[in-house]
């Protein structure tokens, strides 16, 4: 165990642990704005990555190298929405907060690079560790991003799908949502691949800018 396979996981741990933390907090925080205080109560409305991580999906499995984690879930209570807000609708807004959230911190991570290829255009050794650390982060986190926004249960995007969807399909939504477990399989297998085609032309876009900063 050399200084550089301490560093790989670092800069792997440091922004999963961060981008988790930020998703759950702000499914947290909009079901609270909502009127929905079960997860504050429970000590999840926190930025705290304590509060969120689970030891085989924030810890163990970064640690190893696996490129990817999940934090535990935080529980929304649609029954406590506010009267203004209906049930389906309050889950897409919690659901849709998740994904928002790792799409700001994308886009946060690459203004503070695109500051830093403007300020520094050398190439330092800490410089370098700052700068694979902030593309770690976005390239982590428009992969967050768009993976929750997948339309299968239990992600995020199944949420906002059912919210969308006519009534009729809804009310049999309840099937898809009994072979949540094995879809959830196939998405860790196949997932890589329905996001890789957006992420790509992301990050393509994100490197022309980038270019034309530095």
């Amino acid at each position: 165990m050399d200084a550089s396979f301490l560093l790989d996981r670092a800069l792997l741990l440091i922004p999963l642990m961060l981008s988790l933390s930020v998703h759950e907090w702000a499914h947290a925080w909009s079901a609270y704005r909502l009127g929905d205080d079960t997860a504050a109560r429970m000590g999840r409305l926190t930025l705290n990555p304590l509060a969120h991580a689970d030891l085989l999906g924030t810890v163990l499995l970064p640690l190893i190298g696996v490129p990817f984690g999940w934090a535990k879930p935080v529980p929304v209570d649609p029954t406590r929405f506010r009267r203004d807000v209906t049930m389906g609708k309050g889950m897409a807004l919690t659901a849709s907060a998740g994904p928002v959230s790792n799409a700001v911190l994308a886009v946060a991570a690459t203004v503070a690079f695109g500051l830093l290829l403007r300020i520094t255009p050398g190439s330092v050794e800490g410089e370098s560790a700052v700068r694979r650390l902030l593309l770690v982060t976005i390239t982590l986190n428009v992969n967050l991003a768009l993976f929750n926004l997948i339309p299968l249960p239990p992600l995020d995007g199944s949420r906002i799908v059912a919210w969308l969807m006519p009534y009729r399909l809804r009310t049999r939504w309840h099937v898809v949502e009994q072979y949540s477990p094995f879809l959830l399989l196939a998405v860790f297998f196949f997932g890589g691949r329905l996001i890789a085609g957006p992420t790509g032309a992301f990050l393509g876009l994100l490197e022309r800018l980038l270019n034309v900063v530095a």
